[in-house]
């Protein structure tokens, strides 16, 4: 057997150690399926006296990542450590230079360097494996990268971040606010002290676009997507959904079309009768549409340690098989320019609801802009609330809350409703910005 893989591990957080815990419990059949032993031979990570439940007595510390990833004794730099610049960024460049094979889990990093980084792997003559950065333990990558070579892809989605699948389906099961939901997944640690990056659909794109350079030949352009999280989702959107045989999950979309690449991520209403629509909790799940196969769906554990620790200990076991493949698929210089897609027409419409004023000549104002736009309305549901009374005024007289006004559009244009919208706003016939999710015929 030949010798050993010499693993430089930067990152002792969870994952880290469920890569170390991962390499000791399967040993020897990592040794027998990959043909060569691995081992983690030199770490680096913020504390030396931090207790990790790991013994690493036997690693050479590194204070400096930059070192750990140039140093001579490693064969593979495993950074586990995030972020898309500093440390992160200058280690992995350093590591591809010095002849170094890197895997990472680094979403960010690649989302905004990717192009350059792989095409320094390239030149090198070193592997850059990423199967971690992208739905956890689901092995889209190299399902895209390998198994679905021989396929045109006309489509990649997903529910790719599982913080947001938790939310929306304790919304759905329970009927809590997105406040509620929110704050028990920060308590269970499925959610971080700051989720900006989460709800806001930041994950979920930094990972599309690396499925869309894979799906269709072209540079990574994370900057183009449009981005749209789930903060202003509410209960009666919710419930709306399901009266109407639908769920709303936050998908990562990106399709082929006549006039570019379309990328983007947003709340979306998907049937209830579809593969991903069964997707609850943080459970990830990905979607691909091959000319081939037809559509395959991929689902398991978007995060955690052990699920993670799985698809980096898997790229190392290509590693230490010398299996050799284009990081994105394809050589770098061939990758094509992104060109972003106009905006088009949705199969399915749109929902959008709207708090309108009661008062007459509305409901026809509202209609006539959307008539003015070519948007054919498939129904209209009125939620009628009672009136109320208010202390701030004489007890007989009657303050009415506006309705709540449900629209389902026929298929249209994105351009078309958010113009419609934008001009009955400046009506002023509804009390509160317009909610408008997509609907997806999956």
């Amino acid at each position: 057997m030949s010798n050993p893989l010499k693993l430089g591990l930067a990152g002792l957080g969870t994952v880290g150690v469920s890569v170390v815990k991962r390499l000791a419990l399967l040993e020897n059949e990592l040794a027998m399926s990959a043909g060569r032993s691995m081992r983690v031979t030199a770490v680096t990570a913020r504390s030396r006296d931090k207790d990790r439940g790991v013994d690493l007595s036997n690693c050479t510390w590194f204070d400096d990542p930059v070192s750990l990833a140039t140093n001579d004794d490693i064969d593979v730099y495993v950074e586990l450590m995030g972020g898309d610049s500093g440390a992160a960024e200058d280690s992995v460049r350093a590591a591809l230079k010095a002849g170094k094979h890197v895997v990472t889990a680094n979403k960010a990093l690649l989302a905004k360097h990717g192009n350059e980084l792989a095409k320094l792997a390239e030149e090198n003559g070193v592997q850059l494996n990423y199967e971690a950065a992208v739905a956890g333990g689901i092995p889209i990558i190299k399902t895209m990268r390998e198994g679905m070579a021989s396929n045109a892809i006309s489509r990649v989605y997903g529910i790719m971040n599982g913080t947001c699948n938790y939310i929306l389906t304790r919304m759905e099961l329970e009927g809590l606010s997105f406040e509620e939901c929110l704050q028990d997944a920060q308590r269970l640690g499925y959610a971080e002290a700051d989720p900006t990056f989460d709800v806001e659909g930041n994950d979920t794109a930094h990972k599309l676009a690396l499925l869309t350079s894979l799906a269709f030949g072209t540079q990574i352009e994370a900057d183009s997507i449009f981005l749209e999280g789930i903060t202003s989702l509410t209960t009666d959107d919710i419930k709306a959904a399901d009266e109407l045989g639908f769920r709303i999950k936050l998908l990562g979309v990106a399709q082929k079309t006549d006039t570019g690449i379309e990328q983007r991520v947003h709340p979306t209403m998907v049937p209830k009768s579809s593969a991903i629509a069964q997707i609850s909790g943080v459970t990830n799940a990905v979607a691909v549409d091959g000319d081939a196969v037809g559509s395959i769906t991929m689902s398991g554990p978007g995060a955690g340690g052990d699920a993670t620790a799985s698809a980096v200990v898997a790229d190392l076991v290509d590693v230490a098989r010398d299996f050799k493949i284009y990081p994105l698929g394809r050589p770098a210089a061939e990758l094509q320019p992104y060109v972003r897609a106009k905006m088009r027409a949705h199969e399915g419409g749109y929902y959008i609801r709207l708090s309108v004023n009661d008062r007459p000549g509305a409901f026809a104002s509202i209609a006539q802009r959307m008539a003015e736009h070519d948007i054919s309305l498939e129904s209209i549901v009125q939620r009628r609330s009672n009136g109320y009374f208010t202390n701030a005024q004489s007890e007989a007289s009657e303050v009415v809350k506006p309705q709540a006004v449900v629209l389902i559009t026929y298929e249209t244009t994105e351009e078309a409703v958010r113009k419609a919208l934008q001009q009955i706003e400046e009506d002023g016939h509804i009390s509160a910005p317009p909610q408008m999710i997509r609907i997806e015929r999956l």
